[in-house]
């Protein structure tokens, strides 16, 4: 097994990555960052943002933990000068985490033209400071690992996800922190999950948070089933959850997270990404990219994503590695693919060969690994309004 290595933060924490985010703190300053980033195309610059301007807390919060991720190493915050986010709050918060931020306001810069060129030069100064850093060792334990299934067929809840679980048990055997979501896919096994709880008092927590996705689903008249997973072969939203909830293993259940919210040990946590109260601002994730958003915001420094029909997505941020469920659709779309976990059906492996190629290639990401949708240049990044009420404890901590 190769040693990772990393970069190391201001708050202790190390980073897979050495990021540099140019950030839109409303769409009306989208078009400049994507100007500024575009002279590093060949580097690791990359565009997130959120694009409302009505204030939104669920936003500040997500903007925060993304630019304070360990896999970041400075940011450009960039405003059009007349939003409702609270810039400065942000660019603080970098501050205080020991990494180099620059503030445009394009309005008072003398607009995108002056903009840009401001922007680029920064980029060009930091990026040299950056990148001189020295990286040090980091040990399993202090690894940050999410998992996601997308474009789910019937093999994914047959070889992808259990495989996931598999990689996931051995993390967590390791010390690890791991996520899974989404509850809205984990309708009908809340029960089974429940006896999984690390304590009694967590168990009714995990069944309420099932409950209320249900519920919120049910408002909105839709649940979290697509077309796609329909001709795929999968008949119910049921037979859907069953093979979603085997990515999260079989290790005990420590606590509930939300986005944005990082668990205090390692260990397996469940993250709850269904808003409070009733609907209010529309389905909770619009697309498997938002969810994994949810997960890095939480501190994942990579993704499993499991996809049986085939997904071609990565993310910005953090490393997306991609298990294909399904031997015919690896066949066809093998270059956008890191593990073939379908080979199990034809025969040619099992969950257990399988699960620890995937622990392995994770921790080849720390030790100058790349995934496909990485060398392919997806750098995905989907963040909408949400709200969600804080609970108490946040992570039920073990």
């Amino acid at each position: 097994m190769s040693e990772m290595m990393a970069w190391k933060r201001g708050d202790g924490r190390k980073g897979i990555r050495n990021v540099i985010l140019v950030a839109y703190l409303v769409e009306c300053a989208h078009h400049v960052c994507k100007q500024i980033a575009r002279q590093f195309d060949e580097s690791d610059v990359q565009v997130i943002g959120f694009s409302g301007c009505f204030p939104s807390d669920y936003g500040q919060d997500m903007m925060e933990a993304l630019c304070t991720h360990p896999n970041v190493g400075a940011v450009q915050l960039v405003s059009l000068g007349c939003e409702n986010f609270k810039k400065m709050q942000l660019a603080e918060a970098v501050r205080v985490s020991g990494r180099p931020v620059n503030v445009i306001t394009i309005q008072d810069t003398g607009g995108t033209a002056a903009a840009v060129a401001k922007g680029r030069d920064w980029i060009a100064q930091t990026q040299a400071e950056i990148n001189a850093l020295p990286k040090v060792p980091m040990d399993v334990s202090e690894l940050v690992i999410g998992t996601i299934c997308g474009g789910s067929d019937a093999t994914s809840g047959i070889t992808g996800n259990p495989a996931a679980g598999v990689a996931f048990d051995k993390l967590v055997t390791k010390g690890a922190t791991c996520i899974f979501e989404e509850t809205g896919e984990l309708i009908g096994c809340e029960h089974v999950m429940a006896e999984r709880a690390v304590s009694h008092s967590l168990r009714p927590a995990i069944i309420r948070t099932v409950e209320k996705a249900a519920s919120y689903y049910a408002a909105m008249g839709y649940g979290s089933f697509s077309n796609g997973n329909a001709q795929g072969g999968l008949s119910t939203i049921e037979e859907k959850s069953l093979g979603a909830y085997a990515k999260s293993g079989q290790s005990q259940i420590s606590g509930i997270l939300r986005p944005a919210e990082r668990a205090k040990t390692g260990g397996l946590y469940l993250l709850d990404v269904v808003p409070d109260g009733p609907p209010k601002y529309g389905y909770p994730n619009i697309n498997d990219n938002a969810e994994i958003i949810e997960l890095i915001s939480c501190g994942a420094h990579a993704v499993i994503f499991v996809t049986g029909r085939g997904s071609v997505v990565g993310s910005a941020i953090s490393p997306v590695l991609k298990v294909c469920a399904n031997p015919e659709t690896y066949d066809r779309m093998f270059a956008d693919m890191d593990v073939n976990a379908g080979r199990i059906l034809r025969g040619q492996g099992d969950l257990e060969e399988v699960g620890t190629e995937i622990f392995d290639k994770l921790i080849g990401l720390g030790a100058e690994g790349k995934t496909a949708s990485e060398a392919l240049g997806h750098v995905e990044f989907v963040l909408t309004y949400k709200t969600a009420a804080p609970f108490e404890p946040g992570c039920h901590p073990n």
